[in-house]
């Protein structure tokens, strides 16, 4: 019996049956780390989708999307060594399956920071970035296990040394570029979380005359850009509920603001935490929502929220 394979002197360093199977354990520990990190992005964005995203058009159906991926890939990576075939085509095909849908959910999370997507402009949460950061893991993760020697250890029998699994400065060389397109992705995720706007600095100023709009038959109240604004249950004639993370997705509407064609009700302002003030519609604090793009869109109606259900204002002021 081989006890170790001894290659050309050189870049190939001998590979001994002990070699192979620390390799094997790594690679097992990989293939479930990266595993568990697909579940666990697939359950980041369910909540994401569940408290939210579902409403946002196009990106709530790429949303869910997304979720199924995540946990089929999860399944599928875990399910390579049951078949047998940890080490073969298939537990190769699917942890790099894995690794190209984290870089490209990470991806797409930066393009919709950076410029925006399908109309939408992502915000900086904690949950979007621990996402990202989730994602790169699962591609370093899963890229580990897919350029990893098979797992079936050297061959008893006599045959030539590359029989013996891939030459080590090739395999050399993929591992350091799998540590750099990391390391690159860890930065991108770090710019661009840093540039992404947050509920503070994306609080939109009540610049211009609020309007009236009409809204599949209902007017509804709008600022001067036809945006939808919105009001919160929770919330009392002098007091906004509305705060962290919750204001990140539903931007108080600060300011002052006066009333056009249409605008029947009674506008006033009320004091945030911090001191600026929030525009009031009939004893109402205002808000837009960030899953609207466009005027005419109403996608934050009726739904229930950051601990209360909103809904549009309406020119009655009763929602």
């Amino acid at each position: 019996m081989m006890t170790g394979i001894t290659r050309p002197a050189g870049e190939n360093a001998p590979v001994t049956a002990a070699g192979w199977r620390a390799a094997g354990w790594r690679t097992a520990v990989a293939r479930w780390l990266g595993a568990g990190l697909l579940a666990a992005t697939g359950a980041i964005h369910l909540d994401l989708y569940l408290t939210g995203y579902r409403t946002i058009p196009t990106i709530g159906w790429l949303f869910l999307l997304q979720i199924i991926t995540a946990f089929a890939l999860a399944a599928a990576v875990a399910a390579t060594p049951l078949l047998g075939q940890a080490g073969g085509p298939p537990g190769r095909l699917a942890a790099l399956a894995g690794a190209g849908f984290s870089l490209a959910t990470l991806g797409g999370y930066l393009l919709s920071v950076w410029a925006g997507l399908f109309g939408f402009r992502e915000v900086r949460t904690a949950s979007g970035v621990a996402a990202g950061i989730v994602e790169v893991a699962a591609f370093a993760a899963l890229a580990a296990v897919a350029l990893a020697p098979g797992a079936a250890g050297p061959p008893e029998s006599a045959g030539p040394p590359e029989s013996a699994g891939p030459p080590a400065a090739p395999a050399r060389r993929a591992g350091l570029a799998v540590t750099g397109l990391t390391a690159v992705a860890l930065v991108l995720l770090g710019v661009g979380a840093a540039g992404a706007a947050s509920g503070s600095s994306g609080t939109p100023a009540a610049h211009g005359a609020l309007r009236a709009v009409t809204i599949k038959g209902t007017p509804v109240l709008a600022n001067a850009k036809g945006l939808t604004l919105y009001w919160f249950v929770p919330d009392s004639a002098t007091a906004s509920k509305c705060y962290g993370t919750c204001a990140t997705y539903w931007p108080p509407v600060t300011g002052t603001a006066t009333a056009g064609p249409g605008v029947t009700g009674r506008l006033g302002t009320i004091q945030r935490t911090g001191g600026t003030r929030q525009v009031t519609y009939d004893g109402h604090p205002l808000y837009t929502y960030v899953g609207d793009s466009a005027p005419g869109q109403a996608s934050g109606n009726g739904i229930s929220l950051n601990g209360g259900r909103w809904h549009e204002m309406t020119i009655a002021g009763t929602g």
